[in-house]
């Protein structure tokens, strides 16, 4: 076990400058992530703070969307895809949507969760879950280097595989 020893002020003992987050049995310290992919590789990613909303929701597609087309070199003919969670389908981010002019694939209702994005999901846990981060910080930066190595940047990490299999997935369904 990894100990370690702080002086400080009588107390001061929890000020957060004197303490140091920690993840216990692997469990207890999480995070929630937006991201996006393509066949070509994957997109940006940011963290999500607090529980999102519709409104959070639009700020972060508009963050984020355009500069992983842009970045993904998809050129102008690309759909977006999401799944019918109440702040994607909410009147103000369907005119949002509308008012950006993206060609939207319809997800049908109450359809049971094939998107693709799970698999990325599933196989970036798996991935943190190996290097075992010690507190959310850590789990952050973890995440966020991982999905940073994709195959459009010519380096090999545990998700290069992901992108180009997940597109086979959904359409073999």
């Amino acid at each position: 076990m990894d100990q370690r020893y702080v002086w400080r002020r009588k107390n001061k003992a929890y000020e957060e400058k004197n303490t140091l987050p920690t993840v216990k049995h692997g469990g207890g310290g999480s995070i929630m992530l937006w991201g996006c992919f393509a066949s070509a590789g994957t997109g940006k990613l940011q963290r999500v703070q607090g529980t999102m909303n519709s409104l959070q929701y639009q700020e972060i597609l508009d963050d984020n969307v355009m500069q992983s087309v842009t970045n993904l070199r998809l050129g102008r003919r690309w759909t977006f895809q999401q799944d019918n969670d109440p702040k994607h389908t909410s009147k103000s981010t369907r005119a949002w949507l509308q008012i950006k002019g993206w060609n939207i694939l319809e997800w049908p209702s109450q359809s049971p969760d094939l998107n693709p994005i799970e698999n990325l999901w599933w196989d970036l846990k798996k991935a943190v879950a190996v290097r075992k981060p010690k507190n959310v910080t850590e789990l952050e930066a973890c995440a966020l280097q991982l999905l940073s190595l994709s195959p459009t940047r010519g380096s090999q990490s545990d998700l290069s595989q992901v992108t180009a299999m997940a597109t086979p997935k959904c359409s073999s369904l």
